[in-house]
């Protein structure tokens, strides 16, 4: 059973107008000179839920700060629903939610009065506040867990319990810095499934991950970013296809993977090859007729393949075509 989300004041408003989010020029240096994000130009569409992918330190965190009014941006701009982030975060705030990738939860409170007073403090009544609260709990299934500390949650319930305080307020964008990092696959799968849920009553969702599984499952459309620039944007589908030539061999292996992968990297083809555990990954634009010579290096190397598979492209894929180095660094 679903549970449609209460509308709070000025939220139908926000629904109608568009974009989402957009960001022009958006840009972050650092004291020192560290340049987190430059250039950036996004539109996040009404009602998608729109992924920012990448490896750590390719500046997803900082976008995600500076659309949330928590980080100052260097130069540019960013709205969200029309209302600019930096000359209006107080109205900015009123629009979004957010998922941080730390726990921000107050463990002073019981679950419950987590959600209550996050209503409270963006101005409902209390009567509002309680029955959102009531609502949440049952839907992201907590309501056992009701006059319990945070600090009694498993990682999982304590994810679904943030979830459910950046909605609390209907905001008209929601924003998860990473929300899967460090959950369990049984976790991890229920927070999207829950994610898929609001997706399909019309939520606006904003993602960051370095997960390509959850970039492909949820993800309307997908930005890849490294080293704070934008590479490119798409549909999972369209970007996979921008690589349509490229496919993925995986070794696997016993000995020194790490000099294997090196020696594969010279084989004729092979655009690259990573080391992983047990084993290679390898990227080539034509598969016909190049194992026996991935084989052949093999044998120059100590580490002895005991399995080969190929697999369509991928996210990753992708990344590999416009970087030349493995998504997850």
């Amino acid at each position: 059973m679903t549970h449609a989300l209460p509308e709070a004041p000025g939220a139908e408003e926000d629904r109608v107008a568009a974009p989402a989010v957009r960001t022009s020029a958006l840009a972050k240096t650092y004291p020192g000179g560290l340049s987190a994000v430059a250039d950036l130009d996004l539109t996040v569409e009404a009602g998608e839920i729109f992924g920012l992918l990448g490896p750590n330190g390719a500046g997803k965190t900082t976008t995600i700060g500076m659309l949330t009014t928590r980080v100052v941006p260097t130069s540019g701009s960013a709205t969200v629903r029309g209302v600019d982030v930096v000359a209006e975060p107080a109205r900015a705030k009123q629009r979004i939610g957010v998922v941080p990738q730390t726990n921000t939860l107050d463990r002073s409170l019981d679950v419950w009065e987590n959600l209550y007073f996050h209503g409270r403090y963006f101005g409902l009544t209390a009567r509002a506040s309680r029955a959102r609260a009531d609502d949440l709990l049952e839907r992201f299934r907590l309501t056992g867990k009701a006059r319990q500390r945070p600090a009694a949650l498993s990682g999982g319930m304590a994810q679904r319990l943030m979830v459910a305080r950046a909605l609390l307020h209907r905001p008209a964008v929601l924003f998860l810095d990473e929300p899967t990092t460090g959950l369990d696959p049984q976790s991890r799968i229920a927070l999207w499934d829950l994610l898929v849920e609001l997706h399909h009553e019309g939520e606006t969702i904003v993602i960051t991950t370095h997960y390509m599984e959850e970039a492909e499952r949820l993800c309307d459309r997908v930005a890849i970013m490294d080293h704070g620039r934008l590479l490119t944007v798409g549909t999972p589908a369209e970007l996979k296809a921008s690589v349509e030539g490229d496919r993925v061999v995986d070794l696997s292996a016993d000995g020194d993977v790490d000099a294997l992968a090196k020696r594969l990297r010279g084989v004729a083809g092979v655009h690259h090859a990573d080391a992983r555990p047990g084993g290679v990954r390898v990227w080539a634009a034509e598969v016909r007729g190049l194992l026996p010579p991935l084989l052949a290096a093999a044998d120059t190397v100590e580490a002895r393949v005991s399995d080969v598979g190929v697999s369509e492209p991928s996210l990753e894929s992708v990344f590999i075509s416009l970087t030349g180095r493995e998504l997850r660094d």
